[in-house]
């Protein structure tokens, strides 16, 4: 396809648009977020002293309103201004005190009368059409999350109409702190207001192109706008620019069926090839970093645009073109041709006649909205992590990072055609209303050429239905495999994904065997929750070790510090792992490695809980070298490691790392499992 609005072909270095070399060198990493500007102690003492006065109001409503659901799921609208306030002076986050010091006052001012409007029963904000904060309280950690919205003056909370909802992810922004995002969303309605639609403007938990933490975010973001307003669930669009455009190409890419479409601007879509042509940056990956990239390339997940809408926008003389160029290639490599609005002559901005073809064609799409049950499927992934498209559900792969890709077609004779590559199981789920099939036959279904007999559809139009390999031949039914100790969807590892659900970091008690560990692990846990508060913004929940209940470990993710003495929670499953470890040696396989300065980093399913997560001595694994480029925050540790810590931590790696590895899909340290060559610092 011709690049729609220009052809002109137009010579620019791509290197101009890099962060710059400085940001290429590990040893030199500037702090992101920057150091902010000093500010009177007086102000400083005024601004605590007025976030102090703020939360004791909020708890004394919170106490008023006990018992009254549905006044008090609006505190989080409240907290919002609180959390802004405290954490841009305690944490030195003011950047620009002409500005943001009349601005925290304006906060509080605004928390402090939402107070009295929710005691007085009068909540205005929640009819509020035009630009409107609001926030939720987040399962991974409890933080409170801001978002923002555009509310059409169209908008009526006593009417049923459902709105179209437009997600947009916003640019890179290294000082956006809570305080910065409420001040904004309050002042622009941003690049795009389709009429009568609502806006969403994501958080997204700081900068981190929706990744990890930041993907989270979309989904709670949505959950709260999806109870506070009627939201048209086949019309929601995704869309964002620069950094947004990358969370968009990533969403949309890991997320085909959620949306009616997707309009990424600009960003980047893959990890490899935008830094070496974007940063300027000599990319050297081990092998395992290498097959993590899987994860949030969306050039991997080409395919997944087959049902997903999708117009790319560009400025002819961008940069970050890059991106829709390469998700131009990998689609056409699938067949695929990307619909790609370019603006002439234009560099990092939306060109005006361009962006009103991406309107036309997006509003068209939106118009007719998503097919909730489409009549063909093409879907791939690398992770069970992502494991749906619409009305089809991978269940278990045969082998994961490496790719796995589902055909699925509904005929007629009440049938449907399945073809599969790296898939042992698969589920079918069609809602009520919307089962194409007769009802009165069974379902006749055809998978990599092998027929087997479905059950009938349900009277009310539904149809479920469950498929497993066996022996290399397909079956109807559930899998044997389901129940054991699995890999399957939420439960795959890496180690970075334990930080996607609700967890809950234990800290040893006890004395640790050798000092030189110990002094690690402490340091390593205090590292890792001054970055979670700094890059994903809020304070993991901590618990002793000997405090933690059966409620803690029903509920969260563990991320376990220190080893089976100083931690007895470790201590009580530390012969359930697949590692031994002891005051001597950490035996992983075959390989031993010496206890008094080597540490076991791994994520497992919890024995005392296999439906959660157990993860020894790790938080999220990219480091500060990481925060100069989003393109590198992607999980840089597989399963498990093990790492020297005679080598000191560094901003890209814990310490050495000498061995790490995948678990295989039983969650077994296999032999064939490949081992890494020590690490570059």
């Amino acid at each position: 396809m011709r690049p729609i609005l220009s052809v002109l072909l137009v010579a620019v270095s791509l290197n101009s648009f890099a962060d710059g070399p400085a940001d290429n060198i590990p040893e030199k990493v500037r702090p992101v977020p920057p150091p902010g500007a000093s500010i009177p102690d007086d102000v400083r003492s005024e601004l605590i002293s007025g976030a102090d006065n703020l939360g004791r109001e909020i708890e004394q409503l919170r106490g008023e309103l006990k018992g009254k659901s549905n006044a008090l799921v609006l505190l989080p609208d409240i907290q919002i201004f609180e959390k802004a306030v405290r954490w841009a002076v305690e944490y030195n986050e003011i950047f620009n005190p002409t500005n943001e010091i009349p601005a925290a006052r304006n906060l509080l001012k605004q928390g402090t009368e939402r107070v009295q409007q929710l005691r007085d029963g009068r909540p205005l904000w929640i009819s509020a059409t035009g630009l409107v904060v609001r926030g939720y309280v987040s399962r991974l950690d409890g933080s409170v999350q801001p978002y923002g919205l555009v509310v059409p003056a169209s908008f009526n909370p006593a009417s049923s109409h459902e709105h179209r909802l437009d997600i947009w992810f916003h640019g890179r922004g290294e000082k956006l702190t809570e305080l910065d995002f409420l001040v904004g969303r309050q002042k622009s309605p941003g690049e795009f207001t389709p009429r009568n639609a609502i806006v969403l403007h994501t958080y997204s938990r700081f900068c981190n192109g929706q990744k990890l933490a930041g993907e989270v975010d979309v989904f709670e973001a949505l959950a709260a706008v999806r109870r506070n307003y009627l939201i048209d669930d086949n019309r929601i669009i995704v869309r964002g620019f620069s950094l947004g455009g990358a969370a968009c190409w990533q969403i949309a890419a890991h997320y085909p069926g959620h949306w009616a479409a997707a309009a990424p601007g600009a960003g980047f879509s893959e990890t490899p090839e935008f830094l070496k042509i974007f940063q300027n940056e000599k990319v050297q990956p081990t092998w395992y970093e290498q097959a993590l990239w899987h994860q949030y390339n969306a050039t991997d997940y080409a395919l997944n645009f087959f049902n997903l809408p999708t117009v790319a926008y560009s400025g002819e003389i961008d940069g970050q073109k890059q991106a829709a160029d390469a998700m131009a290639k990998a689609m056409r490599a699938e067949g695929l041709e990307l619909t790609h609005v370019i603006g002439p002559r234009t560099a990092h901005a939306y060109h005006p006649v361009a962006k009103q073809e991406v309107n036309r064609r997006i509003d068209s799409i939106a118009a007719r909205g998503r097919d909730p049950l489409p009549q063909q499927i093409r879907f791939t992934t690398w992770t069970l992590r992502y494991n749906n498209c619409a009305w089809l559900t991978v269940d278990e792969l045969e082998k994961h990072w490496t790719q796995a890709r589902v055909s699925a077609d509904i005929l007629g004779g009440n049938t449907l055609r399945v073809g599969t590559e790296n898939l042992s199981a698969f589920s079918v789920t069609m809602p009520s209303g919307l089962c194409p099939f007769d009802a009165r036959e069974n379902v006749r279904v055809v998978i990599d050429g092998i027929e087997v007999s479905a059950p009938k559809p349900g009277s009310d139009k539904s149809w479920e239905a469950d498929f497993h390999k066996l022996g290399g031949r397909w079956y109807v039914g559930e899998s044997p495999e389901k129940g054991r100790l699995m890999k399957r969807h939420g439960l795959q590892g890496p180690i970075d994904d334990a930080f996607m659900s609700s967890f809950l970091v234990v800290r040893p008690t006890g004395k640790a065997p050798n000092e030189k560990v110990g002094a690690w692990v402490a340091a390593e846990l205090a590292h890792f929750t001054n970055e979670w508060r700094h890059h994903f913004r809020g304070d993991a929940r901590i618990k002793d070790d000997v405090a933690v209940t059966d409620a803690d470990i029903d509920a969260n993710h563990l991320i376990l510090w220190g080893d089976g003495e100083s931690n007895a929670l470790l201590g009580k499953i530390k012969d359930k792992l697949p590692f031994t470890w002891d005051a001597k040696t950490i035996t992983a396989g075959r390989k031993t490695f010496e206890a008094n300065h080597h540490v076991p980093l791994l994520i497992y399913p919890n024995p005392l809980n296999p439906n959660r997560y157990v993860v020894l001595n790790s938080g999220f694994t990219f480091r500060e070298y990481d925060y100069l480029n989003n393109a590198r925050q992607v999980p840089k540790l597989p399963d498990w490691a093990v790492v020297d810590v005679n080598t000191p931590p560094s901003s890209r790696w814990p310490g050495k790392v000498v061995e790490a590895g995948f678990f295989g899909e039983r969650w077994e340290l296999t032999e064939n499992t490949k081992l890494q060559a020590p690490s570059p610092r």
